[in-house]
């Protein structure tokens, strides 16, 4: 199974949030609230997301977080890659250092970038604007079915 961290899939709830409400100030305690994850999470994840230009904090009595962009211009793997870096579905097909023992012969480690760059395009393909529509809404017509020879 491929799954996110944590901390990536709790970043997209908490920037989905954010995009509920653009324009609009939102504290950690607020998005904590809305989300149901825990504040120093969110807090956490909210200065990590601004380190990353995905929103704009400000400080003081009126201050809080923004989206940088509008929700249409911000992708899930915008938010996965500044949370997690970038999208390599193994260690050896990341830059990190190895310690595979099949390092030195697998024939297998070349294929790896295009396969990241599936995922990572699919990621991409998916915003902000698209999680905050009605699950009915945001998901794709069905082809329709091939006409019959008569």
């Amino acid at each position: 199974m491929i799954r996110l961290t944590n901390l990536a899939d709790y970043a997209v709830v908490v920037m989905a949030a954010a995009a509920r409400e653009p324009g609009v100030k939102l504290s950690a305690a607020r998005v904590a609230e809305l989300t149901m994850i825990p504040a120093p999470t969110v807090a956490k994840l909210m200065g990590t997301l601004a380190r990353g230009g995905l929103l704009t904090a400000s400080r003081g009595v009126a201050g809080g977080f923004t989206l940088s962009r509008d929700p249409a211009n911000i992708s899930v793997v915008d938010v996965v890659e500044a949370v997690d870096g970038p999208i390599a579905l193994t260690s050896c097909a990341g830059n990190d250092v190895n310690d595979c023992v099949m390092e030195g012969h697998c024939a297998i480690r070349g294929h790896w970038a295009p396969i990241n760059q599936a995922v990572r395009g699919a990621l991409a393909a998916v915003t902000l604007a698209d999680l905050v529509r009605p699950a009915a809404a945001a998901a794709p017509l069905a082809a329709p079915a091939p006409a019959l020879a008569d």
